[in-house]
């Protein structure tokens, strides 16, 4: 006799959600805030820094759609997650998200190696920049890097998408403050270097946290199992509970960045039941993984006809 059950975020038969919505759905207007401040900000660097000749504008503009991506992810996230999809795609749309994540990484990761291949150009002969406009725009990007912090600093306690995504926003205040400094430093000196050197140091920072962002999608759409998480222990604790026997087939992965999904055959002891020990299965994906969305066959002995591949002791 097999058993086959459904767990995930969406409140349903065999759901172990009671319907209430989710704590990022709870901040969602927050979040959608921040999102727009940022992505009008970004825009307005990149226009002042074509304006201004500044490449510590641009590389910062480029910096700041680091945040942008990440707080579009967490939006979409959380839209998407109280969306049912189309029979078709029973998974919804969460792996446009990663497809996202994949194609703007490889854009930040351009934009990065431009700003610094621009900034090796111009140390022989650095542009004026204008210390003064500079100073107010790059002050601009502060004030609104300070305003989205504080919309999510409270939801931040709550989802691990509003966690990552303020983390985002943190991140990106140094750059404003590297770009307002070296403002400062133009316009108490004249120093026109200070330009290039900011965006080679912005520019830096941008290329590991592209590498990571398409490095995370390449992962999820390769179907791994999720960083720090090692597949041999959860089959060994699952082999461990009451009832059961042996454990095989076991695939764990992530459907989209927050979401991971797990599916699994258990066979059970003698005289234990089948009911008890899926509950007991699922608890334990649940509170010790965090693994909400898990598929698990229950085989009654004898059914399996090949060893399993962690026997309980």
């Amino acid at each position: 006799m097999g058993h086959d059950h459904g767990h995930g975020p969406a409140s349903g038969p065999g759901s172990r959600s009671g319907g209430e919505p989710s704590a990022g759905a709870r901040y969602r207007r927050p979040l959608a805030l921040a999102f727009t401040l940022t992505l009008l900000y970004m825009a307005a660097e990149i226009v002042g820094g074509i304006a201004f000749d500044s490449l510590a504008l641009l590389s910062d503009a480029a910096h700041m759609g680091t945040d942008v991506l990440g707080l579009g992810m967490a939006l979409a996230a959380i839209t998407l997650a109280n969306r049912p999809g189309p029979r078709r795609r029973t998974y919804g749309t969460y792996r446009l998200e990663v497809l996202a994540a994949l194609g703007n990484g490889l854009l930040l990761f351009g934009v990065a190696v431009y700003v610094l291949v621009e900034a090796v150009r111009r140390w022989g002969a650095p542009p004026e920049v204008p210390g003064l406009p500079l100073l107010l725009v790059a002050g601009g990007g502060l004030v609104v890097n300070l305003v989205s912090f504080r919309l999510l600093s409270s939801g931040a306690q709550d989802s691990l998408n509003l966690k990552a995504a303020s983390l985002e926003v943190m991140g990106d205040l140094l750059g404003s403050l590297a770009v307002l400094a070296g403002a400062g430093i133009i316009l108490l000196t004249g120093w026109r270097y200070v330009d290039p050197v900011l965006g080679v140091a912005i520019g830096l920072f941008i290329l590991p946290r592209a590498g990571r962002v398409m490095g995370q999608a390449v992962r999820i759409l390769m179907e791994a199992a999720p960083p720090g998480l090692d597949v041999a222990s959860v089959e060994a604790r699952m082999a461990g509970l009451p009832g059961v026997a042996g454990v095989h087939d076991v695939h764990i992965w992530t459907v989209t960045s927050g979401m991971e999904a797990a599916t699994g055959h258990v066979v059970t002891g003698e005289g234990a039941r089948p009911t008890d020990v899926l509950e007991s299965v699922l608890a334990l994906l649940d509170e010790e993984y965090g693994i909400t969305h898990a598929t698990i066959q229950v085989e009654e002995p004898g059914q399996w006809r090949g060893e399993p591949e962690h026997p309980s002791h």
